[in-house]
């Protein structure tokens, strides 16, 4: 896929360009981009954070899915809800982030952007669209031979305004409503087994949303991963180009937002997010 080249003295704006190659981030590390390293592990919760201590992508700071991308787990809701938003922004506002103008922010994992584009979508929810993820993730930035740091920036002072896209997201009785209605269709993430109710590694519950299609997340991108080219991910979207709506879950809001992602960079309409997602669903069953 190709990937954003400009000259790095050229005004950064990613709000059309949605993904960066290593050497394009590498040529802009010390302008005024924010870097940020979302590595995590589901097994291990604290793996991410060890990982960037022993080495990231100099000046990024680091934002764990369960402490800073989630808020805390509830009878229901699923096992990764949305963070408190004011909370949220006050971390934002610690890496220095602004809204005018719109701070340029680069986004990486080490996981096929599976938390990646959970930020991604959370920043576009609150309005801020001058962001981007690094393609192939940390792996693709040390193959191509660039530097990492055991350095943690230090802490800025940000003024970042949240203008929350509420119809972005819908809950567990908005699922009920609408999963029959004729033209709405509602996706899941997951794997094809753990759709199927197979296999089911992580929730109590094995199965899927009734009537329910299932895209998994990881064929949005190459085994290296890679993002797969535009007009590729267009004709992988292209059996829902006749939806009204679109609704998306997983098993709990994070790998969902690849293929919001994906959506987006296909020039297609981004569907709907059911953060809640199987974790939620099966905890009324």
């Amino acid at each position: 896929m190709q990937t954003l080249s400009l000259p790095p003295e050229s005004p950064i704006d990613l709000t059309t360009t949605y993904i960066v190659s290593p050497q394009w981030l590498a040529k802009h590390l010390n302008s005024a981009l924010l870097v940020i390293d979302c590595r995590f592990s589901l097994p291990e919760p604290e793996l991410g954070q060890q990982q960037y201590d022993s080495g990231h992508i100099p000046g990024a700071y680091y934002l764990d899915l369960n402490k800073h991308l989630s808020s805390p787990v509830q009878d229901h809701g699923g096992r990764h809800p949305l963070p408190n938003w004011q909370t949220f922004v006050d971390t934002l506002n610690l890496l220095g982030m602004q809204s005018t103008p719109q701070t340029p922010v680069v986004i990486y994992d080490a996981s096929r952007f599976a938390f990646a584009a959970r930020l991604w979508w959370m920043l576009r929810y609150l309005g801020h669209g001058n962001v981007a993820l690094l393609d192939g993730g940390i792996d693709a930035w040390i193959k191509a031979g660039l530097p990492l740091s055991r350095e943690t920036p230090p802490s800025q002072v940000g003024r970042f305004m949240p203008q929350p896209q509420a119809d972005w997201v819908v809950d567990i009785d908005y699922v009920r409503q609408h999963k029959d209605t004729p033209g709405t269709v509602v996706i899941d993430a997951r794997s094809a087994d753990r759709f199927r109710g197979e296999r089911e590694p992580i929730d109590p519950i094995a199965g899927s949303v009734p009537g329910a299609v299932n895209y998994f997340w990881k064929d949005l991108s190459t085994d290296a991963g890679l993002l797969k080219a535009p007009d590729e991910l267009a004709q992988y979207w292209r059996g829902v180009d006749n939806a009204d709506e679109v609704i998306v879950y997983c098993g709990s809001g994070v790998t969902a937002c690849v293929n919001l992602f994906s959506q987006v960079v296909a020039g297609k309409p981004m569907g709907k997010l059911y953060p809640g997602g199987w974790s939620d669903w099966c905890s009324y069953l």
